[in-house]
């Protein structure tokens, strides 16, 4: 048995080795076969006279020449036998109807002594027909003997299921069965158009709708899912793909057909699915034209562009065709990052990206004076929570002052509108990061009341895939093996997509007035134990029996659950369903600045060790404050 077993490995060595060659010296014999064969139809007999023979002779001469040279002139004897299709055959049959065209021509107008007309044609029909044939044999036996040698080497295909029968279904099956059938077993299709039950795909049945997904995954052992169908409600994707995570199986999903029609590896077109996969919310509809009139023609500076939400705004920003974007970073390596794609993606789009610090005033000075933007969105903060609890100063020194300097710097310079990037961790907050970002909240509403400029704030919740967002650290953990960490069972949160919230913080822009928060509608709060359990089961692998979930307890200053509206203030909807706006607090700017000394002092006087000092002050400065009550609503 192992004896057989090597010999056809050395069989498919030999064959690849030496193809070129024989399947000339084949194409040779076939092309001598044929006329000789055709004569014999002909003639009705077996015996020819000398005459005759030497007619063939020179004929097969002549087509030797012509056949040989016109498949070699379409490079026929290039392509890889075991891959050959429906294409490669339809040369084969062009490059053979050429060579019988070009014979019958000599024929006729050379008056060469060959075969009549008649012999040539049956000729070529066998010609053409046998090296189609013996091709199509020869790949069948060097695809068997290939598996053979997978197989042996321990090669197992994966039994996946394609949910969707469509265009993008069919483009799958024909890329799986002709370049990856020794890789994945297809064992059929899902679709909840009834009338498609029972029906086939390139010889794959349509098994059934979404409900018959965990029976069909039971019954034939499927280890993956591929999602194919694009055109699809957000609501429908989401039901679909909480159906699939009770398989047990890895679903990765293909973003659309047009994916696969780019010059790329099937497989590397699918992704994994992502937790907003499952939030169920449709697209964002934007006013684009108010947006547009704001931007297009204008300077915009932006600071902190380099971090997740400030590098989504720029890439928004200069869809509009500003006259100019500025970017403002501390950290140079984004910063560069940001810069370099988005001067690739909009040559024509002038960027310039600035290394400087929010907390230096005489800095801005110098950028405010150069530029003089019109429009200004500050996203440039510290917002990682529990690293604020332990460097409260910090926090103090970069999100406040910072935040001051550039409201300062718009209003000198005569800016038009200045956008403040919040936070629902300013609402009541329990942490030092959110009281700051709240003492930003009341600065800009203080600020508009004595200024041309018109300030807003848009206060918004988790955006997934930001820097420090939990989405990454819990993929992170996944593909270590575990545990996922969770600080409490119960802990909720508000979450959108990046785009999504960056799309609304430009639509709320072009609504403000001044003094405005605008409040973002994120949908139902998510319990972050359940986005940690879909996470694993969509990875294909089972919670606290694959990967442990691990509760380690709630971290200083966190909430069990985040508020994006507090008690004082009113809300009203705007124009656009997902955006409401926080009636302005009246706040005094000399009352303001009165803090602001004070907090001034604070920087000054005290240490980072100091931490009930600290909270003393930030707790007068802003009073819904309530340090130490994060878990109030446990």
């Amino acid at each position: 048995m192992e004896m057989s077993k090597k010999r056809g490995k050395d069989r498919v060595k030999t064959i690849k080795k030496y193809r070129n060659v024989m399947l000339r010296i084949m194409d040779v014999i076939v092309i001598i076969t044929a006329y000789y064969i055709a004569e014999i139809i002909i003639g009705n007999t077996f015996i020819m006279s000398k005459e005759i023979n030497r007619t063939i002779i020179n004929t097969i001469i002549l087509a030797v020449i012509i056949y040989s040279g016109l498949l070699h002139i379409f490079k026929t004897y290039k392509n890889i036998t075991r891959y050959e299709n429906g294409n490669d055959y339809l040369i084969y049959i062009v490059a053979c109807l050429i060579a019988y065209i070009g014979i019958t021509i000599i024929e006729i107008i050379g008056k060469f002594n060959i075969v009549n007309p008649r012999t040539n044609m049956i000729a070529a029909l066998i010609i053409v027909t046998t090296i189609i044939g013996y091709r199509v044999v020869l790949r069948l036996i060097l695809t068997e003997n290939y598996q053979s040698a997978e197989e042996q080497q321990g090669n197992k295909k994966r039994k996946v299921l394609i949910i969707g029968a469509g265009e993008a279904a069919r483009i799958v099956l024909r890329t799986l069965k002709t370049t990856m059938k020794e890789t994945y077993e297809v064992v059929g299709l899902i679709d909840d158009n009834i009338n498609k039950v029972n029906y086939a795909i390139s010889g794959n049945r349509i098994l059934g709708t979404r409900y018959d997904i965990p029976k069909i995954c039971k019954e034939h052992q499927v280890e993956g899912i591929l999602f194919t169908i694009s055109n699809i409600k957000n609501q429908d994707r989401k039901d679909i793909l909480k159906i699939c995570q009770e398989t047990g199986c890895k679903v990765r999903i293909l973003p659309g057909t047009a994916e696969l029609i780019k010059d790329k590896r099937l497989m590397d077109s699918f992704r994994d699915v992502e937790i907003e996969d499952l939030l169920g919310r449709d697209p964002i509809k934007l006013d684009n034209s108010n947006i547009g009139k704001l931007i297009e023609n204008k300077v915009v500076l932006v600071t902190g562009g380099g971090g997740s939400i400030g590098s989504e705004l720029c890439r928004q920003i200069v869809r509009y065709c500003p006259e100019k974007l500025i970017i403002i970073d501390i950290y140079e390596n984004s910063l560069y990052d940001i810069e370099q794609e988005l001067k690739t993606n909009y040559p024509n789009i002038e960027i310039d990206a600035i290394v400087a610090n929010v907390r230096e005033k005489e800095r801005l000075d110098e950028i405010f004076e150069e530029f003089k933007p019109y429009l200004v969105f500050h996203a440039a903060a510290h917002k990682h929570v529990p690293l604020m609890e332990t460097s409260p100063l910090e926090a103090i020194k970069n999100n406040v002052f910072g935040t001051y300097n550039v409201v300062n710097c718009a209003d000198e310079y005569q800016v038009k509108r200045f956008i403040l990037i919040s936070t629902d961790k300013a609402v009541n907050p329990t942490n030092i990061m959110g009281a700051t970002k709240r003492l930003c909240e009341m600065i800009i509403q203080a600020k508009n009341k004595v200024s041309q400029t018109e300030y807003a704030a848009v206060r918004f919740g988790n955006v997934l895939g930001s820097n420090g967002s939990v989405v990454p650290l819990f993929k992170k953990q996944i593909a270590n093996g575990g545990p996922v960490t969770v600080t409490h069972k119960d802990i909720t949160r508000f979450f959108m997509t990046i785009p999504e919230a960056v799309s609304l913080v430009l639509q709320a822009m072009s609504y403000a007035e001044g003094g405005e928060v605008f409040v973002l509608d994120m949908g139902e709060p998510v319990k972050i134990y359940d986005m940690a359990t879909n996470l694993i089961k969509l990875s294909g692998l089972e919670p606290n029996v694959d990967i442990q979930i691990k509760v380690t307890g709630l971290r200083p200053g966190e909430k069990l659950y985040e508020e994006l509206l507090m008690a004082e203030e009113g809300l009203t909807q705007t124009k656009h369903d997902k955006i409401y706006v926080a009636k302005p607090m009246d706040i005094n700017i000399d009352k303001i600045e009165k803090k602001l000394t004070e907090l001034k002092r604070l920087l000054h006087e005290c240490t980072n060790e100091q931490k009930d000092e600290i909270k003393r002050t930030i707790k007068d400065v802003v009073p819904t404050y309530q340090e130490g009550k994060q878990e109030k609503n446990s």
